[in-house]
């Protein structure tokens, strides 16, 4: 796990200013920073790159790595480099280290990007080939691993964190109002569905895509993973068999590291499955971080004491506070170079310094099983439609009836008929966004819009939010808390054989018994508790704004009410009048975390 930056093009880049970006980035490497430069043609190009050596910690590894005219600048891990190594070593092929950073250079020597396709891992990469004169970049199929890139004239900037970027331009990018303007109307659901960034000209290479940059500054795109549904017939058991073998294999090949290991643990299903399975299954010696809300929507305390007690595995406890709560989220928003997306990751960046205090280099997390399993609740309103022509659909109804509508909030999710109404529903997702527009000094409207990726209705919303919508929000929120404070993040629901095998399961297996996540509750079964894996009752890792920020107190009103540029977009009176609300509904406390991000992002960049 690394951070890499660079640039190809017509000008030369000063050395102190190579000096400044290495040093910008060791917190994504703290262990080794170097730079190698070429020139061709009329053209310079450097890579740059930092490591945290979490595999082979021998400086033999350390990047960039050179094989034979190759450069390799390289963010992320190969989970399965052993099983890869392993068949190059018999079709004769040598290895000087222990390295995935070698197997993935190796690798892209002996197939090119074709090599791709048998790696499982999550990168972010530059290769050079010195003979070819070609400069690939990639990102991961999933986009665990970022890597932005801004083009000009003078030729092609990129790195994993912008802040890279401006520093080895020498100038300053100008914010993209109109992305901030969505977060605070729409929220983080829609900051993914154009390519804009919060800053202009900034985009990044897309999840599952390769760049090829040849001499003339030419740039071709290939897309080289195309995520589908493609639904088999089998049955439930054999639908709950596959999952378990394939996550159990994902945890297995996640659990490589020459560094010690840490698990978030929530209260939900996602991380304590992965835990127990790390636990019970692999015989890893676990120790496990968990937040604390004490506001009972989002306190999960019962469950997550549960998962200790059946591991008998150690727990360092966070408590939620509200002192200096606004002085944290201005360093958070400071090292992300944007408004952070939700309260969540004000949350999970608590459990990053935790874990960092403790000397661990690796944590996982249980990023997307809700995209994979049904997790959502708009999920059983969707798994209803999609049920509606069978026989047993009334078995489906009421069991959402008795087990699943008291737990829901929204308004327009507690109507079993939603989408047998109206399939093209989707006012939920943007909920009271009509409501914050007015809050604005400026004009602002954007509709919903969806992408379609399969004919199915449920599996189409739960693609757009692995794709779209929501895990690539959370991908950009756990690399950047976790790099933070030096720490690799591995999430192993995002597993391309674990997906492929999740997205074949036909519809009905999904959600039984007003169960979602179903198949992966079963899947799991006998490994993880009954008390977490039975619960019903979805809260997230979620917090209230309210638990975080006290707007009683004077020095913090004072403080969001100063004059900045938050004040050229928004009403500051209707801010006012927010502060004064004690019991905040879920979609206006989100607005309101966003507005106080979104004040101290423009402040930091103004």
């Amino acid at each position: 796990m690394c951070g890499i930056a660079g640039f190809i093009g017509r000008r030369e880049i000063e050395d102190q200013r190579i000096t400044r970006t290495l040093d910008l980035m060791k917190s994504r490497g703290p262990d080794h920073q170097r730079s190698a430069q070429f020139q061709f043609k009329n053209l310079n190009l450097y890579l740059l790159n930092s490591r945290l050596s979490i595999i082979d910690l021998d400086p033999r590894s350390n990047p960039p790595m050179v094989i034979d005219k190759n450069t390799l600048a390289y963010n992320g891990e190969i989970y399965n480099y052993l099983e890869v190594r392993e068949s190059m070593k018999r079709r004769g092929v040598t290895f000087n280290t222990d390295s995935d950073t070698e197997v993935l250079l190796r690798s892209l020597i002996e197939e090119g990007t074709a090599a791709l396709s048998k790696l499982e891992g999550m990168w972010a990469f530059a290769q050079f080939d010195e003979t070819r004169e070609l400069l690939t970049l990639s990102r991961d199929r999933f986009g665990e691993k970022p890597l932005y890139y801004f083009q000009s004239n003078e030729g092609l900037y990129f790195g994993s964190e912008i802040k890279f970027l401006t520093s080895l331009r020498g100038e300053s990018f100008s914010i993209n109002k109109n992305q901030v303007l969505r977060y605070l109307v729409n929220g983080y659901k829609s900051l993914y569905k154009t390519k804009e960034t919060y800053f202009e000209g900034i985009k990044e290479v897309p999840a599952g895509h390769n760049l090829v940059i040849n001499s003339d500054l030419e740039i071709t795109t290939d897309k080289y993973w195309r995520p589908e549904y493609k639904p088999i017939t089998m049955t439930l058991e054999e639908a709950i068999e596959g999952a378990r073998t394939r996550l159990f294999e994902s945890v297995k090949i996640r659990l490589r590291s020459d560094v010690p290991l840490a698990f978030c643990l929530s209260g939900g299903i996602d991380s304590s499955a992965l835990t127990s399975i790390a636990a019970k299954v692999f015989s890893t010696d676990v120790s496990t971080y968990s937040i604390i809300d004490a506001d009972p929507r989002y306190n999960e305390q019962e469950n997550i004491q549960a998962t200790i007690d059946d591991l008998g595995c150690q727990n360092t406890l966070i408590h939620l506070e509200k002192e200096r709560s606004l002085d944290r989220m201005r360093r958070i928003v400071s090292y992300h170079d944007s408004p952070i997306a939700t309260i969540t990751y004000y949350v999970h960046n608590y459990i990053s310094e935790a874990i960092s205090k403790a000397g661990c280099k690796v944590a996982f997390s249980g990023t997307s099983a809700d995209e994979l399993f049904t997790g959502y609740y708009d999920h059983f309103n969707l798994h209803l439609y999609e049920m509606q022509k069978r026989d047993d659909f009334q078995d489906y109804l009421q069991d959402w009836k008795k087990h699943v509508s008291g737990f829901i909030r929204n308004p327009f999710l507690k109507n079993s008929e939603l989408y047998l109404d109206d399939p093209k529903s989707r006012a939920h997702i943007y909920l009271n966004n009509d409501e914050f527009e007015k809050y604005l000094n400026v004009p602002f409207h954007e509709e919903f819009s969806e992408t379609h990726f399969s004919d199915s209705l449920l599996r189409n919303r739960m693609l757009n939010e692995l794709l779209i919508e929501a895990t690539p929000v959370v991908l950009h929120e756990d690399d950047l808390n976790s790099m933070m404070y030096s720490i690799e993040n591995r999430s192993p629901f995002l597993d391309s054989r674990l997906f492929n095998f999740c997205y074949s399961i036909p519809p009905e297996h999904l959600i039984k018994n007003g169960y979602g996540k179903y198949i992966l509750r079963e899947a799991v079964k006998g490994v993880l508790n009954d008390k977490v894996r039975l619960d019903r009752q979805k809260k997230g890792f979620n917090a209230s704004v309210l638990s975080v920020v006290d707007f009683n107190n004077k020095e913090v009103r004072e403080d969001l009410l100063t004059d900045g540029p938050i004040y050229e977009l928004l009403d500051r009176n209707k801010i006012v009048s927010l502060f004064k609300n004690d019991e905040l509904t879920n979609s206006f406390s989100k607005f309101l975390f966003n507005f106080i991000n979104a004040k101290i992002f423009l402040e930091l960049n103004s």
